[in-house]
């Protein structure tokens, strides 16, 4: 491709929303199993940089097994199940420690978060782990993500955190996925392999001969590869995530990105908040409807969340996190969206104020029936 006919790249300044994934291999030494520190502090700058500069930042990180191997002395080498969740047992709490005192020193306030498969893939659990997500980020702390493989197994782990890291950042509404490797980018061919190859600086649209190019694993403390990355990026497009592959070896590697080091960009024509709401219109199945009055359908219109006060009527059968389907007095379709509360509850706190929730249910709720970011209206 020639340079006339490469897409412009984005400019780290227009982002809002970035994830950064920081793999075990640039995290850890692999011959002492310590963490690089030196290096660490240079990505909290980093990052404590595009906090100052606005935008909200989140990051997956991989290290815990590696880190807890060390402190056990097990084995180099591929690990028995068992063993690696007791790993990741003893070197989930050093890691936690480690992301704490490098954002800490930077002024900046880190929150642990640890997910497994189920919390990405079952709607109910997705929603938890997003509210929990956003909340830290209202409060402007950093999430600090990691898979939680003291309880994921072979059959429904990730596998890698490049993929953990495109499904996290879509929940996220990621506008951004930062994949810092220990390459600099796709190449047309494994560059290890063979000397001619040429870095890709862009990636408009993933094909079969894109996927063609991407190697195997590099490295011992990690799971994954460029090919993992491709799929990653397959993930975060989809969902209207622009994502980056960058070389993490180097001190301030989010920084050389925003200077023009060589990288290379996956592009989306679309964005989170589009994507999810074509998600939400197209893709799911509606499993009941709420009847609202006139004044939640002008709240609604104006970009506001659906209160429970102007909810008239539930029909349905429908748990948490399932599509419904928003109805005027008509019985018209004003839009849909998944819903903050199951059947029951919903019919207990329709027409009532929000801040009547605990004492009908007896716990604590959310203010909303269903969140502006969850709902699709119609003609949007």
């Amino acid at each position: 491709m020639s340079k006339a006919q490469r897409p412009a790249l984005p400019q780290l300044a227009q982002f809002r929303r970035i994830m950064i994934k920081v793999g075990s291999s640039l995290l850890v030494d692999p011959q002492q199993g310590a963490v690089k520190r030196d290096w660490l502090a240079t990505l909290a700058g980093d990052m404590a940089g595009l906090h100052q500069d606005g935008a909200d930042v989140l990051v997956v990180s991989s290290g815990a097994v590696a880190l807890g191997r060390s402190v056990l002395g097990l084995p180099k080498g591929s690990l028995k199940l068992e063993d690696s969740q007791a790993a990741a047992a003893v070197g989930q709490i050093a890691l936690a420690r480690t992301w704490a005192e490098a954002l800490g020193n930077c002024g900046l306030t880190a929150g642990q978060i640890l997910v497994t498969f189920a919390d990405t893939e079952e709607r109910r659990r997705y929603l938890n782990a997003r509210a929990t997500i956003e909340r830290l980020l209202d409060m402007r702390a950093i999430p600090v993500i990691n898979e939680n493989d003291t309880v994921a197994t072979a059959e429904i782990r990730y596998g890698d955190n490049d993929r953990l890291a495109a499904r996290v950042a879509t929940m996220a509404s990621a506008d951004l996925l930062i994949l810092l490797s220990d390459v600099a980018g796709l190449y047309s061919a494994p560059p290890a392999d063979n000397p001619d190859a040429e870095l890709i600086p862009a990636v408009a649209r993933i094909t079969p001969e894109i996927e063609a190019m991407a190697g195997g694993a590099a490295s011992l403390l990690s799971r994954g590869g460029m090919r993992t990355k491709i799929e990653a990026g397959k993930i975060a497009t989809t969902g209207g995530t622009h994502m980056v592959i960058a070389d993490g070896r180097v001190p301030h590697p989010v920084s050389r990105i925003k200077d023009g080091a060589p990288c290379t960009w996956f592009l989306t024509g679309s964005n989170p908040i589009t994507a999810r709401k074509k998600w939400i219109a197209g893709s799911l199945e509606a499993r009941g409807a709420l009847t609202i009055d006139q004044g939640a359908i002008d709240a609604i219109q104006s970009g506001k969340s659906l209160l429970p006060a102007g909810v008239k009527k539930i029909e349905g059968t429908f748990a948490r996190g399932d599509c419904v389907l928003i109805r005027d007095a008509n019985g018209g379709e004003v839009g849909r969206g998944l819903v903050n509360y199951d059947a029951d509850d919903a019919l207990k706190i329709a027409g009532r104020n929000s801040r009547d929730i605990e004492a009908l249910l007896g716990m604590p709720g959310r203010a909303a029936i269903i969140h502006r970011d969850d709902m699709v209206l119609k003609g949007d």
